[in-house]
């Protein structure tokens, strides 16, 4: 796998389609409804409502085109097992000097998300770990210094 490629998993790309029809369907049509509501009301220059329902579209029209582009240009990966680290891997690590473990899930940036232990394969950690197999460690630079990982696990 490229390390510069876009990943998405399936079920991010499915998320993805639903939200661009909701963007692109009643969204689209609710603030359309309010620009011409807003028009009805007069002078355009110093209407309120106007200028926030067109700011409201520019972001909506963004977010359409965001979500186009990531369709159009990533990979779609599936979690799988491998031997070595790589976008859709499961992976459980170990700081190097502490007992403490975690796992994390390598995914495209687009769904990277820390909380859900999902972290992007271009995130330090990520990059650190990447082509990684179980027992080997990656390394990044970080504000206290040098971190380590031990690969742990892998799924």
């Amino acid at each position: 796998m490229d390390q510069n490629q876009n990943y998405i998993t399936e079920e991010k790309r499915v998320a993805l389609i639903e939200e661009l029809k909701e963007l692109k369907g009643p969204k689209r049509k609710e603030i359309l409804e309010a620009l011409e509501f807003a028009k009805s009301l007069g002078d355009l220059s110093e209407n309120a409502e106007y200028h926030q329902a067109r700011e409201e579209q520019g972001k909506l029209e963004e977010r359409i085109s965001k979500i186009e582009s990531v369709l159009q240009s990533s990979v779609v990966v599936e979690k799988h097992h491998s031997t070595k680290v790589e976008v859709g891997a499961t992976v459980t690590v170990q700081k190097v000097g502490t007992k403490e473990k975690k796992v994390y899930t390598i995914v495209g940036s687009e769904e990277a998300d820390l909380a859900a232990g999902k972290i992007s394969h271009n995130s330090s950690l990520g990059m650190a770990l990447y082509g990684k197999k179980k027992g080997e460690i990656g390394s990044f630079e970080s504000k206290q210094g040098t971190v380590q990982y031990e690969v742990i696990a892998l799924e």
